[in-house]
């Protein structure tokens, strides 16, 4: 049999005194997908970047052999490594939106990848770039040249970091989390369009996930990590039909489960908003003239009651978050708004103050809304400070009992935000949006990102804390998985408008609209797969 294209041998990585990776061995061939699973901190995305040699300075490697197409990986010097990198190997990074520069269009980040390892100029390396663009299945790729980052929606800069990886056709495309936080329906395109490419190019896959339902459809092989160690490993017909380790046998038995309890019979109708509409103006030109609108939420009508949970879905784009964000008055809109039975549309900023305790948000990134500046106690005590004459002590007790609701334990209160978890993270910021005892809150994405067993912990904590306290959610998510196991209704947006609306069970079991059908295959058709063994690549 012919050598393999990537061999890691006995892999250790380590950072300063600390190991994180110990002794991990895997192989890849040519035209194959090998997963690499495991929650947050298993060290998946350290032994793939390993592969590259692009860890920090303070990353190195004491023991193992890595061997790609041939060159040792952590001998190799100066051009030999220079050609493993975009060469032989090109890598799909986690986060599109830090690893594309902001300040360069998406043109020259995929023509810079390309001239590193050719000498092509002018029209020809246009047409290159609108070849590879285009390959990753960008839109109008020969028009939006000149686009920059934070202009596109996160599938398409996922695709633009494809095109980047495959500039010179890899051999070898290492994928980290690729879809991490994309929308059902993009996520299968990335996904179908990985493995397009690996059946038409021959390529190697080293796909890095948590998200052991991808696995199940897109992997040949599976290597399962965790504290820095691979603890089973297998095909994946073999590890998922027979798991032989406690720990995979935990990840394939977690899923967000259950119902949340039913709303009470007189709950009251907390908030509402009726024909609801943000449109936000194209300007183009020197003068910036208004050429046209962008009608991200177009008409749009919510209700919520106190202990229910209404979930919000649809696409990237659909208008989800700027809804969310237009009933709380963080974003203009048109159209009456009322909470507590009283109308806040009108309110000024200064009036508007007082609701803002009773009306919370817990945003999609903990990590980017919770300041690394401050500590656990100033970031969940902030709103107490904002809103309410405390003393210190009374202050510290206060968010101390929060953090324990939250499962988080009081002696934390003096640690930064980088000193935790991910799923840590989200569960101080649902403690500074719960210290202020509000009555609604509006949880937009609380679970992407985050490991399926973390998931279901969060699920089970806001099931919990809304049992409790009678609060009202919004929950925008495309995680549907989620939104079936908490929410007692579904809004389904597209285009900024209400496509379908309904019972949670009656719209994910029974979805009347060709959209709504089309994000309820696209979510659950991955879990389906699995169950009956089936792999398809």
């Amino acid at each position: 049999m012919s050598a393999p294209l990537l061999d890691v041998q006995d892999l250790t990585v380590a950072f300063g005194a600390k190991t994180v990776v110990h002794g991990v061995s895997f192989t890849a061939a040519r035209g194959e997908t090998v997963a690499l699973v495991g929650e947050s901190g298993s060290g998946k995305s350290v032994t793939a970047l390993s592969c590259l040699r692009l860890l920090a300075g303070a990353g190195h490697n004491p023991q193992g052999r890595i061997t790609l197409d041939g060159t040792d990986v952590l001998t190799a010097k100066g051009e030999d490594l220079r050609r493993l990198r975009g060469g032989v190997a090109g890598m799909v990074f986690q986060e599109p939106m830090t690893s594309l520069n902001p300040l360069h269009s998406v043109g020259r980040q995929v023509s810079e990848a390309v001239t590193l390892h050719r000498n092509l100029g002018g029209e020809a390396l246009r047409l290159r770039v609108v070849e590879l663009l285009t390959r990753a299945g960008f839109p109008q790729a020969e028009a939006r040249l000149n686009a920059y980052p934070h202009q596109l929606s996160g599938g398409q800069r996922q695709r633009v970091m494809i095109a980047v990886a495959l500039a010179n056709d890899p051999a070898l495309l290492i994928a980290d989390e690729p879809t991490t936080a994309l929308d059902v329906t993009i996520q299968a395109q990335i996904l179908e369009l990985l493995a397009d490419l690996k059946r038409r190019l021959s390529m190697a896959v080293l796909l890095i996930t948590h998200d052991l339902a991808i696995v199940r459809r897109h992997a040949d092989r599976v290597v399962v990590m965790r504290h820095g160690e691979a603890v089973e490993a297998g095909t994946v017909a073999e590890v998922f039909r027979n798991p032989q380790h406690d720990y995979t046998k935990m990840l394939l038995a977690t899923e967000p489960r259950g119902r949340p309890d039913p709303v009470a019979a007189d709950a009251k109708l907390l908030l509402q908003g009726e024909q609801i509409k943000v449109h936000f103006p194209i300007k183009r030109g020197i003068l910036r003239r208004t050429v046209g609108l962008v009608k991200a939420v177009d008409g749009v009508t919510v209700a919520i009651r106190e202990g229910e949970t209404v979930g919000l879905v649809g696409e990237s784009g659909s208008g989800k978050t700027t809804l969310g964000l237009a009933l709380l008055r963080l974003e203009t809109s048109e159209g009456p708004i009322h909470f507590e039975g009283a109308p806040i549309q009108s309110l000024s900023r200064s009036a508007l103050r007082p609701l803002r305790r009773r009306m919370q948000i817990v945003f999609q990134d903990p990590y980017g809304s919770l300041s690394p500046r401050m500590t656990v106690a100033e970031i969940v005590g902030e709103g107490l400070r904002v809103h309410e004459s405390l003393s210190a002590a009374e202050s510290e007790r206060r968010v101390a009992a929060a953090l324990e609701e939250v499962g988080l334990d009081s002696t934390m209160l003096a640690r930064y935000p980088h000193e935790f978890s991910g799923g840590q993270r989200q569960r101080i910021a649902i403690a500074r949006a719960l210290v202020l005892k509000p009555r609604l809150v509006v949880l937009d994405e609380p679970t992407s990102a985050l490991d399926v067993s973390v998931q279901a912990q969060v699920v089970d904590l806001l099931r919990d804390l809304q049992a409790r306290h009678r609060l009202a959610y919004l929950f925008i998510s495309h995680d549907l998985r989620v939104v079936r196991a908490l929410a007692h209704r579904i809004i389904v947006l597209k285009d900024g408008r209400v496509v379908e609306e309904g019972e949670a069970q009656a719209v994910v079991e029974a979805p009347q609209q060709p959209y709504t059908r089309a994000l309820m295959a696209a979510a659950f058709d991955l879990t389906t797969a699995g169950s009956e063994g089936a792999v398809r690549t």
